[in-house]
């Protein structure tokens, strides 16, 4: 019987439990529509336009995510411009298609380096195509900051231009994996994972299992993982041989599109075990389809998660996105969602702080200046907390062990991802 009720103070080692988590004060935020006056300033800028470039899977496989991180952007576009621009400049975002397509990504990269003449890039999303376009970026000497990569060590091979405004799964697999222990009683696992997905795969055949072994938790087909492609519609074959196997719970390494497709054949087939996995995992949509069966996550935003600036933002941005084309009727602000506003605002501070000109002739002063700032970066205000990034230029930001179930995410846990667990 699933029966996972857990403490909220809960604990691990530099994690601590929902009612107790320390926050930090922030020098620097979002610039939320509610927040407008802090945008308007004395003008030093005026006349001039600041370029911002993303990049988004608009088409292909994740271009629910491409077209909610579209509308953000526009949303955030319109928010500074009717506020006065950044410093009296007005704000142009240009954005461009991947499809999630990695050679496409490097391509439009280049294009924003080259013949957009953009200071930054908000993107790529896909750690497929983070692998291939921030080397373009670090080429180009342009600051590139990713809103879903997670796959470890991709930002690391690409210093110092390469940021993620995101936790390496790594770090979050060694807070949900306990809690999934604790929660569950469980002993055992099995694996099943998308194999066409670069951080899908990592975290089947790499995060997962390392965790799990050190907590002592079996891995029932360590030696055979059972992987599908994205898109397959049939994986009955797939959850008929792992549930043969019997295991405590199951690992799924997917994002929710393609998870949706194995929870419901697992409540098919009556197989009705805890779920857990990464990020991409997160979503308002996975809910609906396992109501009744336990999802364990992790995640820096999630639809009903607490907070002043999460309901201004939430209630900016979830009437756009309903009114969106090809978007569910009853779709909610993502994750994804989140970290690109949190980036694009990253870059507007920077602007302010670090003296950009915006001018062509200083374009290549201007990149240095960008990603100067986020190197150095303390205490910007995001939606979870405050936010910096690690020399490897991941963000150490406040995270969350979610539990998906009766449809709602519920906070489990509360941890940093700075290594000593505290520092965020």
């Amino acid at each position: 019987m699933l029966h996972g009720h857990v403490v909220r103070t809960w604990r691990l080692p530099g994690i601590v439990g929902a009612a107790g988590f320390l926050g930090a004060a922030a020098v620097a935020g979002l610039a939320l529509a509610a927040d407008a006056p802090q945008l308007t300033q004395a003008g030093r800028l005026a006349g001039q336009e600041i370029r911002i470039g993303a990049i988004v899977p608009s088409s292909g496989p994740f271009a629910e995510w491409g077209k909610t991180n579209t509308i953000t952007l526009k949303m955030l576009e319109d928010e500074v411009n009717k506020a006065g621009g950044v410093d009296g400049a007005k704000l142009k975002i240009t954005i461009y298609d991947d499809a999630a397509r990695p050679a496409q990504a490097a391509n439009l990269m280049r294009k924003l380096a080259d013949d957009d003449q953009v200071l930054a890039v908000a993107g790529p999303l896909t750690s497929s195509a983070v692998e291939v376009a921030f080397p373009v970026a670090n080429q180009a000497k342009l600051p590139a900051t990713s809103q879903a990569s997670s796959k470890p060590g991709v930002a690391a091979l690409n210093r110092p231009w390469g940021f993620r405004n995101t936790i390496d799964e790594g770090v979050l697999a060694r807070a949900t994996v306990p809690y999934l222990k604790s929660a569950y009683k469980v002993a055992s696992v099995a694996i099943v994972y998308d194999a066409k997905d670069a951080v899908s795969t990592s975290i089947a055949k790499g995060v997962m299992p390392a965790v799990m072994k050190a907590e002592g938790i079996k891995i029932l087909n360590e030696d055979s993982p059972v992987s599908f492609n994205t898109g397959d519609i049939d994986v009955s074959a797939q959850i008929t041989a792992i549930k043969a196997l019997n295991p405590d719970a199951l690992v799924i390494g997917a994002d929710y599109s393609q998870a949706i497709t194995i929870i419901r054949e697992m409540k098919r087939q009556g197989f009705v075990k805890p779920v857990i996995g990464g990020t991409p995992l997160i979503s308002s949509a996975i809910l609906k389809a396992a109501a009744d069966l336990p999802i364990v996550a992790p995640a820096t935003f999630y639809a009903g998660m607490k907070g002043d600036s999460v309901a201004k933002f939430s209630a900016s941005l979830t009437p756009p996105l309903r009114k969106g084309a090809g978007l569910p009727a009853e779709i909610e602000p993502s994750m994804y969602d989140a970290n690109i506003y949190e980036i694009v605002n990253m870059y507007l501070d920077a602007v302010r702080k670090a003296g950009v000109t915006g001018k062509p002739a200083d374009l290549a002063a201007d990149r240095e200046k960008i990603m100067k700032d986020l190197t150095d970066l303390k205490g910007f205000r995001g939606f979870s907390g405050p936010i910096s990034f690690n020399k490897d230029g991941d963000a150490i930001k406040p995270f969350f062990v979610v539990l998906g179930k009766d449809g709602r995410w519920t906070e489990m846990v509360r941890g940093c991802s700075a290594p000593d667990g505290k520092s965020c």
